[in-house]
């Protein structure tokens, strides 16, 4: 599948809307929903989802830093690859083998963002000087800066990885079948290592239990995805519930003790 140069372009603005997004809070930064919007411009939505949803299972836990490090960005997966997903599908390229290739673009994409982030430092302190001074056009514009400098870096980041795509497929092409099944086993691998990432931060030895469900349910039962959700819904509301009430017993207690 050739990418043409409209598409290269639409696929930088949403890269850039979406990087943009991320400082006003509003998550557009994940693999799903930059997976979505490369799958609406190259006309392959069910590859894109398929390859955000196993993107947004391993980088949920990579999100999520240990100390001062910083983790990959989502943009790897997200855009580069979701782009080898679905131009490269002919070749065999399945979501997996994708999410590990496009682990490097990752890494490479946090240290540009961690560079503009260093670039535009500088600007708050701008931002007061000029209030300061009622310099009130200096300060709009050094406000307003840093939203499109991130846009900017975003359109490159885009744009650059969808036009480069036929020099990224030769380069994959040149890699031993046997490579590139390893891959594939250590993309599928890679969901797991995010969700351990996420149990060390905030597994409590009273949730093993249900962890230990969770996992017979998928080992032994073969309940599908949204089976499994039900039960871990059920479960979460019995867990607030009981805790709501044992709460208001305590309240309760507390208030008659203190009228005696």
């Amino acid at each position: 599948m050739e990418i043409s140069i409209f598409q290269c372009v639409l696929i930088g603005i949403w890269t850039s809307l979406c990087l943009a997004g991320m400082l006003l809070g509003i998550y557009s930064n994940r693999c799903i929903i930059l997976s979505f919007g490369v799958g609406i411009i190259l006309g392959d939505i069910p590859t894109a989802l398929a390859m955000g949803a196993v993107s947004e299972l391993a980088f949920m836990g990579f999100g999520v830093g240990a100390g001062g490090t910083v983790p990959p960005n989502p943009m790897g997966p997200g855009i580069i690859g979701t782009l080898m997903a679905i131009t490269m599908k002919g070749q065999g390229m399945d979501p997996a083998t994708a999410l590990a290739l496009s682990f490097p673009f990752a890494v490479a994409f946090q240290f540009l963002i961690t560079a503009t982030y260093t670039f535009v430092s500088g600007l708050p302190e701008f931002a007061k000087k000029s209030l300061a001074k009622k310099q009130f056009g200096r300060f709009r514009f050094a406000a307003n800066s840093t939203i499109l400098v991130f846009m900017i870096v975003g359109f490159i980041i885009g744009f650059s990885g969808a036009y480069s795509i036929e020099g990224l497929k030769y380069v994959v092409e040149l890699i031993p079948a046997w490579l590139i099944a390893g891959l594939s086993v250590a993309g599928k691998l890679l969901p797991a290592v995010g969700f351990a990432m996420i149990l060390t931060v905030m597994a409590k030895v009273e949730l093993i239990p249900f962890v230990l469900l969770g996992y017979v349910s998928v080992a032994y039962l073969n309940l599908p995805v949204m089976g499994i959700a039900f039960i871990g819904a059920m479960f979460a509301l019995l867990e607030y519930f009981r805790t709501r009430n044992l709460t208001g017993q305590t309240v309760e207690e507390g208030g008659s003790e203190d009228g005696i």
